[in-house]
């Protein structure tokens, strides 16, 4: 447990902690994004977000939950077909988890590979939340046959 890290706790033992990061980061993409849920995700108000897609990309984070909820979110519930886990991830100081993934986009129709990393502090919110994928199948469909 590191004290200068924002995600430290001491109430849960290291096995709990880190069932509890996997949780959530699994968590996040089926009972979030697979279920269209934004309420389903644990952000703290003052959560910062650095997405490929969002406004500014990932140079120009989008900051607090109302942000998130009101610009990042709105496209997703109906873009979103499926979901499928592949493995999550947690840091050796049980301040973060990672997660990946494969979400299937509605249009243009593809398949996305992501792994998502999140800060989480030790209330179980997402403090700090990355998106890495490729998002070329987004924005210029059809690139990988020309």
């Amino acid at each position: 447990m590191s004290t200068a890290s924002p995600g430290a706790t001491v109430s849960l033992d290291p096995a709990e902690r880190a069932g509890r990061l996997h949780a959530i980061a699994r968590a996040y993409v089926t009972e979030g994004l697979g279920k269209g849920s934004f309420a389903a995700i644990p952000y703290h108000p003052d959560v910062v977000l650095r997405a490929p897609l969002a406004p500014g990309g990932v140079h120009v984070p989008l900051v607090g939950r109302d942000a998130l909820r009101t610009v990042w979110w709105p496209p997703l519930p109906q873009l979103v077909q499926a979901v499928r886990v592949i493995d999550s991830f947690v840091s050796a100081d049980l301040t973060a988890a990672a997660v990946e993934f494969h979400l299937d986009i509605s249009n243009p129709p593809c398949t996305l590979r992501i792994i998502d990393r999140f800060t989480i502090n030790a209330a179980g919110e997402i403090v700090e939340q990355e998106n890495y994928f490729d998002p070329r199948d987004l924005t210029h469909p059809g690139w990988r046959t020309t």
